[in-house]
């Protein structure tokens, strides 16, 4: 039988496994609860351990969450889909971020519950989100520019972001998964003769 309380077993994790446990307790924790529920005491109990075991690590809230939505970002970061057409590989892609929504929805929750007046915009929640994922529709634009589909020009960032930004804006709106249609016109109306202008 074995005598040892779970968080003393907890207790125990080191490195690289804890940092790991700890940021996976604050992920499910702001998932559950946003972020008016995404505090020291709650994810300390979530993770079996002590506030300052977090505190250690992420002396503030705001640390805790970048830290939180990089490992997260960075965990389940989309695949550049290889079907040899770029519309084909944007709409896959989209397709990919359409069966998992709450990537996305995750992030307004940050925004609604008041993570600005910590001197943060928007723009910073994603780039943290994102910072250890290069960008999938950078990867899809350059293959294609190889293919010779779009001209070989190097492509503004503001641009090759403005497709997920139409997503995510789509997305907060209803709050849903998107209709397919919806996600192909995204590509052949607006992303497309924007990329090959």
């Amino acid at each position: 039988m074995d005598l040892i309380s779970e968080p003393n077993k907890a207790s125990r994790r080191r490195g690289d496994e804890l940092e790991a446990a700890l940021l996976s307790a604050a992920w499910d924790q702001l998932m559950e609860a946003g972020y008016g529920g995404f505090t020291f005491d709650a994810i300390a109990e979530r993770a079996h351990t002590s506030k300052p075991v977090l505190y250690r690590r992420w002396p503030t809230r705001s640390a805790l969450l970048a830290a939180t939505l990089g490992r997260r970002g960075a965990a389940d970061a989309l695949r550049a889909p290889e079907t040899g057409s770029v519309r084909t590989d944007l709409i896959a892609v989209l397709e990919q971020a359409n069966e998992r929504p709450e990537r996305f929805l995750v992030m307004f929750s940050v925004i609604a519950g008041g993570f600005a007046e910590e001197g943060l915009r928007p723009e910073d929640i994603r780039d943290q989100f994102l910072a250890q994922t290069p960008s999938t529709v950078g990867r899809i634009l350059d293959e294609a520019r190889h293919r010779g589909e779009i001209p070989d020009a190097p492509i503004a960032a503001s641009v090759r972001d403005v497709l997920f930004d139409l997503f995510r804006m789509r997305l907060f709106l209803a709050s849903s998964p998107l209709p397919r249609r919806d996600l192909i016109s995204l590509v052949d109306d607006i992303y497309l003769p924007l990329i090959t202008a």
